[in-house]
């Protein structure tokens, strides 16, 4: 329940819903799509409020945790994931665009449905906060062909998708997702 209020604090873009989200946020992280801990989620909050100093302290703290569980769990692409995601926060690119193709290609949708589909949805987020602004693009558009928790909501809302807003592309494909209101 935390993670999902967590999440939502995060599309509101409400730094005191933020806040009282992340305190209900266990020492052991959030478990929703895939497995993130605790300091991404600080990273995360300090991030959406402007915190870059904070945000910084927060993902190297949690880059070193999931650094830990590759060097154990090597053949894991949810942690491989994850840190790209961390990577691609501290704007470490190529090991960001590394590590996320890496869990694709360990674990792809062929292999596993949904897991699968959440680190190709991921893919998408790592190209976005490394600038790669052709690549998100089409990671989306390839997750939205694919049964995904990728949706709407999500692509309108949520600041992981912040880098995109703007480009036509990117907008384009929000506005063909938003619902149809056949009254107006």
């Amino acid at each position: 329940m935390a993670a999902q209020w967590f999440y939502l604090a995060l599309c509101e873009r409400d730094p005191a819903a933020v806040t009282k989200a992340l305190a209900a946020i266990p020492d052991s992280g959030t478990a929703v799509d895939l497995n993130f801990p605790r300091s991404w989620c600080e990273g995360m909050a300090a991030r959406s409020k402007g915190d870059v100093a904070t945000a910084q302290a927060a993902f190297l703290a949690a880059h070193a945790e999931i650094e830990r569980t590759v060097s154990e769990q090597p053949g894991y692409a949810p942690a491989l994931c994850v840190l790209g995601l961390i990577d691609a926060a501290l704007g470490r690119k190529d090991e960001a665009i590394r590590e996320g193709r890496r869990a694709i290609e360990l674990l792809p949708i062929t292999k596993d449905s949904i897991d699968g589909a959440e680190l190709v949805k991921y893919m998408g987020v790592i190209y976005a906060w490394c600038g790669e602004k052709d690549l998100a693009i089409e990671q989306i558009a390839a997750t939205l062909k694919i049964p995904s928790t990728l949706s709407y909501g999500n692509l309108k809302l949520h600041p992981n998708w912040d880098p995109l807003r703007g480009d036509p592309r990117f907008e384009k494909i929000v506005t063909d997702l938003a619902p149809k209101n056949p009254e107006k």
